[in-house]
């Protein structure tokens, strides 16, 4: 058995690439995927079809002379020559010219389904559920051995050690991925966690073919618990990105994310404890306001209240009709001395107090004529303090 070192046996493989003429001069047909236009001025990218995958290179000196722009996805047919890598020990196809030769079949097929799930709303902002606040279980399907989960847990330890990462084992890349990171979406929702960080580390658009899958688009949509899409591949956006609630860039920036800082919740928590404190207090003061003015009405609409508006009533009623009888009784004593003074103004006595006297005959007939009397008759002159009885002796009529 015969012993090389790395570098011999990529040299050996090199010389024998270089030495097949068929290697020397192909066409090869395929889809153009991972397209980058590095600042050099070469051009990297994969040509795949149904059946596999090839890494190629256009040199600036090539890539100057070509009069269309290649994107993902545009079918094409590639001349070139192939050759190996040998720092790498990898083979590549060496372009030295391009032509299109029609749309890609898997380009076309995934744009299609974008555009259906778009039109049934998987991608409409308004189905998409908000990251609580504060998660304090985080669950991550991704693979057990990538480092994915080793960043999102160094974080979560730095952020806070307290919430707690639950990992669901699922496979990434390959066949059976999509069914695999749907049974771990569907395993952290019957175990209740806060979010789901859906994560992977970065890889060519093959790698990461099972994140465009229609049936993982479904599960995602119909999770009951919010998902972080932190798949992480270059600029385009998978489907697993669109139709998951957050798209985060990388599976970092998904914990930064979703694990909150355990100071600014101890903030938080206090600083609600004061807005707490300070409305229950204006809810007691309005409480207690309140139940001062029932109290009030209680005690102006009472029996006892009632009993004293009306013994206040019937107060002012007496004094009402003590002030009015006060004022008849005045108005009638007023009439009464007016009365009586009327009365002595009349009365006889009162003229015979000023030195009259009331004249009688001798049966108490009353004369006031003096042709009724005759000399010799009987007199009575009555005055206040008595009685004369007297004789006329002579009567004279005044003319």
């Amino acid at each position: 058995m015969n012993k090389y070192t790395v570098g011999q046996l990529n040299a050996y493989i090199k010389r024998m690439f270089s030495q097949d003429t068929f290697l020397q001069s192909v066409i090869v047909s395929g889809e153009v995927s991972n397209l980058k236009y590095h600042s050099s001025g070469h051009v990297y990218f994969t040509m795949k079809d149904g059946s596999g995958v090839l890494s190629a290179v256009m040199f600036k000196s090539d890539a100057g002379r070509m009069t269309w722009k290649m994107k993902d996805g545009d079918m094409i047919e590639a001349a070139g020559s192939v050759a190996v890598y040998e720092k790498y020990g990898s083979y590549q196809l060496y372009v030295r010219s391009v032509s299109k030769a029609g749309a890609g079949d898997e380009h076309e097929k995934l744009e299609q389904l974008k555009k259906k799930l778009s039109e049934m709303g998987m991608f409409d902002e308004a189905y998409k559920k908000s990251v609580p606040k504060y998660c304090f279980s985080v669950g991550v399907v991704t693979s057990p051995t990538g480092s994915v989960i080793h960043d999102i847990r160094q974080i979560a330890a730095r952020r806070n050690p307290g919430v707690e990462i639950i990992l669901c084992p699922a496979k990434v890349q390959g066949e059976g991925a999509a069914e695999s990171v749907i049974e771990g979406i569907r395993t952290l929702e019957r175990k209740g966690v806060d979010v789901i960080i859906i994560g992977r580390g970065g890889g060519s658009d093959e790698d990461l073919s099972a994140f465009n899958d229609e049936g993982l688009a479904r599960e995602i949509f119909d999770c009951s618990i919010p998902i972080v899409s932190a798949v992480g591949h270059g600029d385009d956006e998978s489907i697993t990105d669109m139709v998951a609630d957050v798209h985060a860039p990388t599976p970092s920036a998904a914990a930064e994310l979703t694990v909150f800082v355990f100071e600014d919740f101890v903030r938080d928590v206090r600083m609600r404890q004061m807005a707490t404190e300070r409305l229950m207090q204006k809810i007691v003061s309005a409480k207690r306001a309140e139940l001062k003015q029932k109290r009030l009405r209680l005690s102006a609409l009472g029996p006892a209240a009632k009993v004293r508006n009306q013994k206040l009533e019937y107060r002012n009623r007496a004094q009402k009709m003590d002030a009015l009888m006060k004022k008849r009784l005045d108005e009638a004593r007023h009439k009464m001395l007016i009365y009586i003074e009327k009365y002595k103004a009349l009365s006889p006595l009162e003229k015979i107090g000023h030195g009259f006297a009331a004249v009688s005959d001798g049966e108490g007939n009353k004369i006031t004529d003096v042709t009724k009397v005759s000399p010799g008759d009987k007199l009575f002159l009555t005055m206040r303090e008595g009685r004369i009885e007297a004789t006329a002796d002579r009567v004279e009529k005044r003319q």
